[in-house]
């Protein structure tokens, strides 16, 4: 599976939602984040009566044979909590404390044969340690303030997949996708979970000597077996060069068979819409003390801002928009 054909996508995913504009920590859209496949403790999920999602599935239809080889990635963000540590009257330009940072994770599942699949599920367990980090803090002059202390729980998950024969040369493919991790104290509230969930899950698949179906558009013959396939927070489509069928992606979010990023963006804003000019002005339209609060808080959104406010007359010139090719119109029928 060539994930580099795919990895604009997928990263996309991972990210929707970040932070949205204004990109500011104190705006009342970035105070409750992460609202995209988020995995909770199954002891929280239980707490909430089963509304807060402790696994997603994704199943989906390949045609192949017995030696065809799927293979897969299993994607998510792991949060972190920012706190800043200052000496007695010192002051800060740092983010409020509790503010939550997030670290990629990656988890492989092994290469194996349809027919491996078809005889017993292949299970991967996973595992990530509590863990604090102290780094220095410093002011807007460079100096040395304080520290900063970022700290992350616990977490254990665990992906299966498998398969089944649903017909001559065509398979139908599960992942589930559970989190399984242990709470000491169950009654946690919603922040405090979040330190112990994958946050924007999402699956990338891959087969060789086979190729998907796609769901969205199943051939006429398959459209009873595609409906029979039960996905839950998972959206599967193909993705790579349209008419390529090697790869698929399980999003989170709702898209369409070989999703693609305009060659014109000029980077990531969060934003599944990605209205890159609208999103662009309206950066370039904020105060002073706005930008300031922009820089002084989370490395991604500061990013956003310099990369916008260097952007080349050129390349915004580009975002206004790109005519990809011509049709003739339909004439009337008479």
């Amino acid at each position: 599976m060539n994930l580099a054909r795919v990895d604009q996508i997928a990263r996309a995913v991972l990210y929707e939602g970040y932070m949205l504009y204004p990109y500011r920590p104190s705006s009342v859209k970035n105070r409750q984040r992460w609202n995209f496949g988020v995995i909770y403790p199954q002891v929280y999920s239980g707490e909430q009566g089963g509304e807060e999602p402790c696994s997603m599935r994704t199943e989906c239809l390949i045609r192949g044979n017995a030696a065809s080889m799927l293979e897969g990635k299993l994607r998510f963000l792991r949060l972190q909590t920012r706190s800043t540590i200052l000496p007695v009257h010192a002051q800060s330009d740092s983010l409020p404390d509790g503010w939550q940072e997030a670290v990629e994770r990656e988890i492989a599942l092994p290469a194996c044969s349809l027919e491996r699949l078809c005889q017993a599920p292949v299970n991967r367990a996973f595992a990530f340690q509590p863990r604090t980090q102290i780094d220095p803090e410093h002011n807007h002059n460079g100096d040395i303030v304080g520290s900063v202390e970022r700290r992350q729980a616990a977490i254990e998950g665990s992906a299966e997949a498998k398969a089944v024969s649903v017909g001559t040369d065509l398979f139908k493919i599960s992942v589930h996708v559970r989190n399984s991790t242990p709470l000491e104290t169950p009654a946690l509230n919603r922040d405090e979970a979040l330190l112990h969930s994958l946050v924007s899950t999402h699956v990338v698949l891959g087969v060789q000597s086979g190729e998907f179906v796609s769901l969205l558009e199943p051939p006429e013959e398959l459209q009873e077996l595609a409906a029979q396939c039960q996905n839950v927070g998972a959206w599967p489509v193909l993705v790579g060069d349209p008419g390529q069928r090697e790869t698929l992606l399980a999003s989170p979010i709702i898209l369409y068979d070989y999703p693609q990023i305009a060659p014109e963006s000029a980077g990531d804003l969060f934003d599944g819409t990605e209205i890159d000019e609208i999103l662009s002005l309206r950066i370039m339209t904020l105060t002073e003390d706005e930008k300031r609060e922009i820089r002084q808080s989370d490395d991604r959104a500061r990013q956003i801002l310099e990369r916008t406010e260097s952007m080349p007359a050129e390349q915004f010139m580009k975002l206004h928009g790109a005519v990809r090719g011509l049709r003739p119109l339909k004439e009337d029928a008479p």
